[in-house]
């Protein structure tokens, strides 16, 4: 569409989008690794990892009713604002002279993953908010390549970076990229939409995405198990870093360049996957590629071999942000921006919960060196999900079927 592309607003949005994606970007990639490098630093990372995670639970529904209550664009502000204070700090600490101890990586992954947390959700519903309905499948898509562009760029350089300059250069450059993102979004022009105010208690309010998904239990099973694949990234996160230190016996650029490759994959699902919504359902899209990030993600285990582990990179990305850009455009058709935040947030609350159990089992099979245990039991959760999809969509069509035929 000639209008979105030439939309000053969605011009702002993926410039500031990839500052901060490159710069916080660059940070995710070097604090595991340094984590990882040292003693016992596998394990510690899971642990992190596992609290970091409990805390993202426990914030998520307060986030998503925020979102729902307040202006989006002084969210993304506030997130930017706070972004460029912390990082800024922890580089301001190593220019000085000081060395970076344990409990400051691990303070910065904790809030890098925070910052996550509100910036995504907020932009979501920013999006859906101030871009017209028509416009959803290509805004998608465009956010989809432009968020992995960054992905490529970030991973690219991080696999030349990371093992090359000091930690606090990457800190300050991210800083930075923090401020420029704020400076951005600050000059988009917004108007809060006006909602029915409704006086509810505070605990009705938060659980608002659960009340409304209630009330459609076959659409919630669907968007839930679209959701895995998004976990399943989030949860490897934790386990491809000591599965190419471990499995594949190689360096940090070898992650790097995984981190690069995927975005890659992920660029070619936000081109080709509008398109494929132009033509067929979907429902019918998401099925067709959460079946193969599964496949993909199950074959880890079988062709533990540094080609194929690029190889198959590709297909668990183009698997996961396929699906990401059809489930997106699905519920932006689907839920009032009014309660748009606070669904959000039901489904990453439960992906928060089971990735606690799923980061749980996987550090302690790795404390026990069984690296490849993970991908066989998410390989399970995935079929699983993938089976859940295909009948959802099967109670989906005869029921469209039953109302045209007349029945109800």
């Amino acid at each position: 569409m000639k209008s979105l592309y030439r939309d000053s607003r969605l011009h702002k949005i993926l410039v500031a989008n990839i500052l901060s994606s490159i710069g916080s970007g660059i940070t995710m990639i070097a604090i595991p690794w340094l984590l990882i490098a040292k003693s016992n630093g596998d394990v510690l990372f899971g642990y992190a990892s596992i609290a970091v995670t409990m805390i993202m639970l426990l914030v998520t529904p307060y986030i998503g009713m925020m979102i729902d209550r307040s202006s989006r664009k002084k969210l993304l502000m506030v997130g930017e604002i706070i972004g460029f204070g912390m990082v800024g700090a922890f580089a301001f600490w190593g220019l000085v002279g000081y060395n970076y101890e344990t409990w400051h990586l691990l303070i910065i992954f904790g809030s890098g993953s925070l910052y996550y947390t509100l910036f995504y959700p907020t932009l979501f519903a920013f999006n859906q908010e101030i871009f017209e309905k028509n416009q959803y499948k290509e805004l998608n898509g465009i956010m989809e390549v432009q968020g992995q562009l960054s992905t490529v760029l970030s991973g690219g350089l991080a696999s030349l970076l990371v093992t090359k300059i000091d930690l606090k250069w990457i800190l300050l450059v991210d800083a930075l990229t923090f401020l420029g993102a704020f400076l951005l979004i600050l000059s988009i022009p917004y108007t809060r939409m006006k909602f029915k105010h409704v006086t509810q208690p505070f605990f009705t309010k938060m659980l608002g995405g659960y009340h409304y998904m209630k009330k459609q239990s076959v659409l919630f099973w669907f968007l839930l198990a679209s959701f895995m694949p998004f976990i399943g990234i989030m949860v490897t996160n934790y386990v491809f870093p000591i599965y190419v230190e471990d499995i594949l016996k190689a360096d940090a650029s070898v992650f790097g360049t995984h981190s690069m490759i995927y975005g890659v994959g992920a660029v070619l699902a936000g081109i080709v996957i509008p398109i494929l919504l132009s033509k067929i359902d979907t429902r019918l899209s998401i099925v067709l590629t959460v079946t193969l990030f599964t496949v993909a993600m199950t074959m880890f285990i079988f062709f533990p071999y540094i080609p194929i582990f690029y190889l198959l990179t590709v297909f668990i990305a183009f698997g996961n942000a396929g699906t990401r850009v059809a489930r997106n455009s699905l519920i932006m058709d689907i839920v009032p921006n009014d309660k748009i935040g606070r669904v959000d947030s039901l489904f990453r609350v439960i992906g928060y919960g089971m990735r606690i159990v799923l980061l749980s089992i996987f550090t302690s099979a790795i404390s026990g060196e069984n690296v490849l245990l993970p991908f066989g039991l998410l390989s399970v959760v995935l079929i699983i999900s993938s089976l859940v999809i295909i009948l959802s969509v099967k109670i989906n069509v005869q029921k469209n079927h039953y109302i045209k035929d007349g029945a109800l």
